[in-house]
């Protein structure tokens, strides 16, 4: 393959996607190809100023860039693969902003929400708090100033904008963030894992929308961070190879993948990433104890977790009740940092240590159902692994 003849005829590609193209995602023959490219585009990215919209996905030997949709680049000799990049959506239900206090409070201190109480968070943080486990959370971004999480977040990254911080103009991740890692003293909320630090990955959008090759390149960020979870509140329908790809490289570098089934109520299937085998797939249970109505459910998920109208921290300070998959997958998140606290883990034995422990449903009627998180039931099993 000729990268220098390759790149030339991308930039002249691009130049006619800029009215009327969508984003593809280009895939190499082999890893040599990808290199050589790569260290051309270096080279020829001053001269060829629409080379500068190519995004490198190292994880996957992919580059991502705008072309037309009837790119003559298919026909480009050594390119076999080049796919739309899909869009990608956070999995989130309409919620009550400064919804009152749910959880066991005591005056002077921190709320615990009723989901990280139901699952007996504090009942283990004697033994595990998830200190200085590491936790990317690809989403919308965070609330640097929230009061809750200020001693919880290390830098991260926007990958829409990275000459900023990933500031949260959503709310989505800031809640996801503060259901894991919140760690209010004196007043707020309390998270499951309140010594986790958070990396916040801002992928998504202000409407919490995002494309499959930015959720690849926060993954390949934190791998290159050298991060020990990555949790994923989102999904999309459709298989996509890259986005398989991109976890499989992450779950082969030992790092734990956590995310949300899907918010629509189906039975038999779940969204993807969470369909994928190396990641631990969850679906959502109400106050009660029930799979909520909205979850997405059956032996594809392997465990279920707190997501009815939970309480967690939001923009500019304030508090939000929000429903979905999403936030049951920030508990999981969070037990998962309280174990992996305990000794390290491989992400296989973690989910086989989550589906082992968790607390059966009281209608079992097979020989296996998915249970009910329940941290020190996990963090037993943590010891014993």
């Amino acid at each position: 393959m000729d990268s220098a003849t390759f790149l030339h005829f991308l930039h002249k590609e691009i130049g006619l996607s800029k009215h009327s193209g969508v984003k593809h995602i280009i895939h190499f023959p082999t890893a040599r190809d990808y290199y050589a490219c790569k260290s051309q585009l270096k080279r020829m990215r001053s001269s060829l100023k629409n080379l500068s919209m190519v995004r490198d996905l190292g994880i996957i030997h992919a580059f991502s860039c705008p072309l037309p949709l009837d790119t003559k680049l298919r026909a480009f000799s050594g390119v076999p693969s080049i796919e739309v990049d899909s869009q990608v959506a956070v999995h989130q239900l309409i919620g009550n902003k400064m919804g009152s206090r749910r959880g066991s409070h005591i005056p002077g201190s921190p709320t615990i929400p009723w989901g990280v109480d139901q699952i007996g968070a504090a009942e283990v943080w004697n033994k595990s708090v998830g200190q200085n486990i590491r936790i990317g959370v690809i989403d919308t971004g965070i609330d640097y100033n929230h009061p809750d999480l200020r001693s919880s977040i290390s830098r991260g990254i926007n990958l829409l904008n990275r000459s900023m911080l990933p500031y949260d103009d959503n709310g989505h991740g800031t809640h996801i963030a503060g259901t894991i890692a919140a760690a209010g003293r004196y007043s707020g909320i309390i998270g499951v894992a309140p010594k986790a630090i958070i990396y916040p990955v801002k992928a998504f959008d202000y409407g919490g929308s995002a494309y499959v090759s930015d959720i690849i390149a926060g993954i390949d960020w934190c791998v290159q961070n050298d991060l020990d979870v990555i949790n994923m509140s989102f999904g999309m329908k459709t298989y996509n190879r890259a986005l398989e790809q991109a976890v499989l490289n992450a779950y082969y570098r030992g790092k734990v993948i956590v995310a949300s089934s899907g918010n629509d109520g189906k039975r038999k299937t779940v969204d993807f990433p969470a369909r994928f085998p190396q990641v631990v797939s969850v679906g959502a249970t109400t106050r009660v104890g029930k799979i909520a109505p909205f979850s997405n459910r059956g032996k594809q998920i392997d465990i279920y977790a707190p997501g009815e109208r939970i309480y967690s921290s939001w923009l500019h300070g304030k508090y939000h009740e929000l429903s979905g998959t999403s936030m049951a997958t920030a508990h999981v998140s969070g037990v998962v940092a309280l174990m992996l606290s305990i000794k390290p883990m491989s992400p296989l034995q973690i989910k086989t240590a989550l589906r082992r422990c968790a607390v059966a449903s009281k209608r079992e009627n097979a020989r296996w159902k998915p249970g009910h998180l329940n941290a020190r039931r996990a963090i037993h099993a943590a010891r014993r692994e």
